[in-house]
């Protein structure tokens, strides 16, 4: 492809990029408004359920298909599915419908990012992509940054419905610019697809992902025989999907994909960073606000200087693989990950809040240190014809790690809360009854809302937040030792020269860029051109 046209394609990837970006930040922001117009607060937390749930189990599908079918087809029909789903939100008149609507929309959005950079894959040489990180890296930032203002303006000053219509031509551009810019060869064969294991694979991952979001809300509940029965179902069906797929021609995942060193070690390595990244951040604005008296707004806000980091570190990270390779870049980003989750663990109510930018800081630069280099090196690792697959199920297992790391910390956090209350409730002198204590922690509101707080018995608040402060060190004590994992398991990346070494999705492959990695330099020839 000509250079216009290769960063016409670029354009179309990131113009489609912003609209899941923005979705994952805007939401949020209006479903207050939204509660208040359809009612169903008890459904609240399915708004974004339905969506992480579907935008997760069909992201290795959309991979495989691409490989089959084609990117700029199946890039397309994710626009369009997601694009309908939002429509359908905004239109929606109660909130069953607002949640069914959202999970088409997630059908659509989990092709938008991992297509998008398997196209980039298919476009660009290793040398080019890593220069180009900071492009989608920014996208993502800016959207954590002004996604929330957006939201609020368009809520307050027209309507909540408008948070999903103002998708609508953002993704009809981006569906154009890709069916103009990009092209592909033409099908000489009608590729034959796993419908079996697709859908066992999915059915599994949605028991799993259900059971874990249900669980996450206390050990109680993640252990109760109901949700119990759902994971035993999830398993049951993975072992099922395993046997599937051992048996077809064409599976959906094919395991000698897994047997490759550098994609399992980096798909492994990134559910810990899924973990700690999803699970740790999402109790951050909880603990400022319940520890720290903060407002929703300042709260949320404190992820701005971890985003602002991520996304600097990974402009930089796009300079700097080239030269020093993608294996110790990952060790030290997980090093700097868990030193900064370590101490964050520490931190109390008494402590300088300026500390607590600090932690923040590390962490962010530990993620952009860590998960687009994760990325590329599995890229780098696969033949081009396996290139789409291989970017979503990288993107699958970091999801898939966000969903365990919350269920897990949401436990943690909720039997800590419990065991401190109680406690807390025996010294207060009668300040605090068992009862009340009990009330509390299973529904600490009187934390995060000013009316509840503030009604609160003289001398209560002081026991809460000390209640909540304890209890959230184990969580992220939890995300500093699977971060700990991590560097463990970077350890394992094979070691390869960037500079040296032929691109793999060319068709040559890992072994031969392993053996020849010291006579064959291909990086400057665009990966469309040398298929």
């Amino acid at each position: 492809m000509s250079s216009g046209r290769r960063w016409a394609v670029t354009i179309g990837v990131m113009t489609g990029m912003a609209i899941a970006a923005l979705e994952a930040t805007v939401v949020g922001t209006a479903m207050p408004t939204v509660i208040a117009s359809l009612g169903g607060i008890n459904h609240y937390s399915w708004v974004f359920s339905a969506y992480l749930v579907t935008s997760t189990v069909t992201v290795p599908v959309w991979g495989k298909l691409s490989d089959l079918y084609g990117r700029r087809l199946l890039y397309q029909i994710g626009i369009g599915v997601f694009l309908l789903g939002t429509l359908l939100s905004g239109l929606s008149s109660t909130m069953t419908q607002l949640i069914i609507f959202r999970a088409i929309q997630g059908l659509g959005a989990g092709a938008l990012v991992p297509l998008g950079m398997t196209i980039i894959g298919d476009t660009f040489t290793l040398k080019e992509r890593a220069k180009m990180q900071g492009y989608f890296s920014g996208v993502w930032g800016l959207s954590s940054v002004v996604g929330p203002v957006i939201g609020g303006f368009i809520t307050d000053q027209i309507s909540w419905r408008w948070v999903f219509f103002i998708n609508l031509p953002i993704g009809v551009a981006a569906a154009l610019i890709m069916g103009f810019a990009l092209k592909e060869p033409k099908l000489t064969e009608r590729p034959k697809i796993d419908y079996l294991g697709a859908a066992t694979l999915m059915l599994a991952i949605s028991l799993l992902m259900l059971g874990m979001i249900e669980g996450g809300s206390s050990m109680q509940t993640l252990l109760a025989p109901s949700n119990l029965l759902i994971l035993g179902g999830g398993i049951l069906l993975l072992v099922l999907f395993i046997f599937i797929e051992g048996r077809v021609a064409d599976p959906i995942i094919p395991f000698q994909l897994l047997r490759n060193k550098t994609v399992a070690v980096s798909i492994i390595a990134g559910f810990f960073a899924g973990v700690a990244m999803f699970g740790g951040i999402s109790f951050i604005p909880l603990f400022a606000q319940g520890t720290l008296e903060m407002s929703a707004t300042k709260a949320g806000s404190l992820l701005t200087p971890l985003m602002l980091s991520w996304v600097s570190m990974s402009v930089i990270v796009g300079r700097l693989m080239l030269k020093i390779g993608y294996k110790v870049i990952t060790i030290a980003g997980f090093i700097v990950l868990t030193t900064g989750f370590v101490l964050l663990s520490g931190f109390g109510r008494e402590s300088a809040q300026w500390l607590l930018y600090v932690y923040l800081v590390l962490i962010g630069c530990g993620l952009g240190l860590t998960m687009l280099t994760l990325l590329i090196a599995v890229q780098h690792a696969v033949d081009r014809t396996q290139l789409g697959l291989a970017t979503s199920l990288s993107q699958f297992m970091r999801a898939i790690g966000g969903a365990f790391g919350v269920a897990v910390m949401g436990a943690v956090l909720t039997s800590g809360l419990s065991s401190r209350l109680l406690a807390g409730a025996g010294a207060s002198g009668g300040r605090l009854s068992l009862e009340k204590a009990a009330e509390l922690a299973s529904n600490p509101n009187a934390l995060i809302e000013p009316t509840a707080r503030a009604a609160l018995p003289p001398g209560v608040l002081p026991i809460l937040q000390d209640a909540m402060a304890a209890a959230m060190h184990p969580v992220f004590w939890v995300a500093a030792i699977v971060s700990g994992l991590a560097i463990a398991v970077a350890f394992l990346l094979p070691k390869v020269e960037l500079e040296t070494s032929v691109q793999p999705n060319s068709g040559v492959g890992e072994k031969m860029i392993m053996a020849e990695q010291t006579t064959i330099n291909a990086r400057n020839q665009p990966i469309a051109e040398t298929d």
